[in-house]
């Protein structure tokens, strides 16, 4: 089955990382949470905790098969970190698969690489990817090759359901 990992940094919408990230363990994938330090303790906007599995430079990125970005204001903290746009980058440029959600896009504006591709995600994000040159669908899912993003946790039901068949 495929290997994923969920990037994270504080503050993120905590159900949009659990759901998603329970959807694919339940389908048979493995999930692994990457922050910028292993075994780092982040707190949801909610108040759930989680635990890193690894830090970014722990990672190898032939090892895994795809990406996760949960919205909450986590993307805007990994925007400014280089490291984790360069990990974005990557996925989008070798056309692996990346699933995004809510502010998720808010790092693949980073990447420079959205130009031309159509995707979703919260109203307030939705006017940066079109400055950004994205084509905009105000859809609960929006899949674009092996891209899929979505608005907000109103759509998790059917963003789980796309990236498990995506994976399929």
């Amino acid at each position: 089955m495929s290997k994923i990992i969920a990037v994270m940094a504080n503050s993120v919408e905590d159900i949009e990382y659990s759901f998603p990230a329970q959807a694919l363990k339940d389908a048979g994938h493995s999930v692994t949470l990457v922050g910028a330090q292993a075994n780092e303790k982040l707190t949801g906007k909610h108040g759930t905790e989680f635990t890193t599995d690894k830090g970014i430079d722990d990672i190898n990125f032939d090892d895994y098969d795809a990406l996760l970005i949960p919205g909450g204001f986590s993307p805007d903290n990994l925007r400014s970190d280089d490291r984790f746009v360069k990990l974005a980058k990557k996925f989008l440029l070798t056309d692996k698969p990346v699933f995004s959600i809510c502010h998720g896009p808010q790092l693949l504006i980073q990447t420079g690489l959205v130009k031309g591709r159509t995707l979703t995600s919260y109203e307030t994000v939705q006017t940066d990817l079109y400055y950004a040159g994205g084509i905009v669908k105000d859809e609960p899912v929006v899949i674009d090759r092996h891209l899929i993003t979505s608005r907000t946790p109103d759509d998790l039901e059917a963003f789980n359901e796309a990236i498990v068949n995506e994976l399929a």
